[in-house]
C-alpha cells in the first residue's frame, strides 16, 4: 500500500519528487500536499459528496415548475417568433441540381431516390415547396427532408423523381423558380 501512494506521488510530481530523501513515509507526504484520493476506505468523504450533489438537486426547481413559470428571459413563443415558423409564399430565383446516390439524410432515415424530396440549406424539415423550371414552365411540390446543396450558386437539390418531373435530368442542373408554400 505505501509503495502505490509513493508511485503514485512519484507520477504526479516527477523526478523531483525522486531527488527528496528516502527517510520520509509516503503518508508524511501525503499529508503536507493534502492529498488523500477517493476511495472506498475513506467513508468521510463519499457522504461529504452525496450531499452536495443532492442539495444542489434540491435547488433546482423540476420540468413541471419551469414550464409553469414563464421565464423573462425568453419570450413566449407564437407562430411569427417560432424558429419553425416558415414565410410563406416567399420566392427565390437560382439554380437547382438533382442527387440520386443512397445516402443518409439530415432528417434521419435514407434518402429515396423516387420520392419528391429535396434538400435545402436553411429551411426547416417538412416545408413544402414548389419548383418552377423556368426553361420549360414544368413546376412540382417538394418536401424539405436534407441539407445542401454545397455548391456555390445552387439554392436547391432535388430527388431524382422530382427532377424528372419538370424534365431536368438530361442538363442536370436548371434555372428555377422556386417558391415557399408552407409547412
Amino acid at each position: 500500500m505505501r509503495f502505490n501512494k509513493l508511485l503514485a506521488l512519484a507520477c504526479a510530481f516527477g523526478a523531483a519528487f525522486l531527488t527528496q530523501p528516502t527517510t520520509a513515509r509516503a503518508d508524511d507526504w501525503a499529508d503536507t500536499l493534502n492529498y488523500r484520493p477517493f476511495s472506498a476506505s475513506s467513508p468521510a468523504a463519499a457522504p461529504r459528496r452525496a450531499k452536495k450533489v443532492r442539495s444542489e438537486r434540491a435547488e433546482r426547481p423540476s420540468r413541471s415548475e419551469q414550464a409553469a413559470r414563464p421565464s423573462r428571459a425568453q419570450p413566449q413563443r407564437n407562430a411569427r417568433t417560432s424558429p419553425k415558423a416558415v414565410p410563406t409564399g416567399v420566392v427565390h430565383h437560382g439554380v437547382a441540381s438533382f442527387y440520386w446516390q443512397p445516402q443518409r439524410v439530415a432528417a434521419g432515415g435514407w434518402f429515396n431516390p423516387n420520392a419528391m424530396t429535396a434538400a435545402h440549406k436553411t429551411l426547416p424539415f417538412g416545408t413544402r415547396v414548389r419548383v418552377t423550371h423556368l426553361g420549360n414552365g414544368r413546376s412540382v411540390d417538394v418536401v424539405i427532408n436534407d441539407r445542401g446543396p454545397y455548391i456555390a450558386g445552387r439554392i436547391i437539390d432535388l430527388s431524382k423523381a422530382a427532377a424528372g418531373v419538370i424534365n431536368m435530368q438530361g442538363q442536370g442542373i436548371a434555372k428555377v423558380r422556386m417558391e415557399i408554400l408552407g409547412r
